[in-house]
């Protein structure tokens, strides 16, 4: 499928519910309980070095009327901004780099986290599943989960018009 993207798995957990009670992350951080959590994965026509390069590149995240902004490279505690307009949504540090393999980003709010971490694997040659794992937690999560339950729409939706976007830089990229 040139571009396009298929679902390869999705899992919602709810309110309350969590794979573990506590997970470490990288550098030995513990996480608290997960209040709201959901993965989903994709498929693109684009090597995984391909991918990762494109995916990494925050000048191709692309999703209007939101931009975003890195300072300095696309490495552990990198410090980013979503911003809407004119008006600044979210700051947001980048964690748990994994070149050409994962990365989490992670976004600090009032008493709570939310992180999502992507993560790309070769399937076959020139195809690539990418999986994003969204998970809210910390002590004031459970006030936001219905607005996190906004992404089990739009961020399967987000992934599927990503993976089109790698498929067809690569398409292009191969024809250059």
């Amino acid at each position: 499928m040139a571009g396009g993207s298929e679902p390869s798995g999705n899992r919602i957990l709810g309110c309350g519910e969590s794979d573990a009670s506590k997970q470490v992350e990288a550098g030995g951080r513990v996480m608290s309980d997960s209040v709201w959590e959901m993965t989903h994965s994709v498929e693109t026509d684009a090597d995984v070095e391909f991918a990762w390069k494109y995916w990494s590149d925050v000048k191709n995240w692309d999703d209007p009327p939101a931009r975003f902004a890195l300072e300095g490279a696309f490495a552990d505690g990198a410090r980013g901004s979503t911003w809407v307009g004119e008006q600044l949504m979210v700051h947001w540090v980048v964690r748990d780099v994994r070149a050409g393999e994962s990365a989490t980003i992670e976004v600090q709010l009032d008493g709570a986290v939310m992180a999502f971490t992507w993560g790309l694997e070769a399937i076959s040659a020139g195809r690539t599943r990418l999986t994003q794992r969204a998970v809210l937690s910390g002590e004031k999560a459970g006030t936001l989960v219905e607005q996190a339950k906004v992404l089990e729409t739009t961020l399967p939706q987000g992934m599927r018009k990503l993976a089109a976007a790698i498929g067809g830089a690569a398409a292009k990229a191969a024809g250059a």
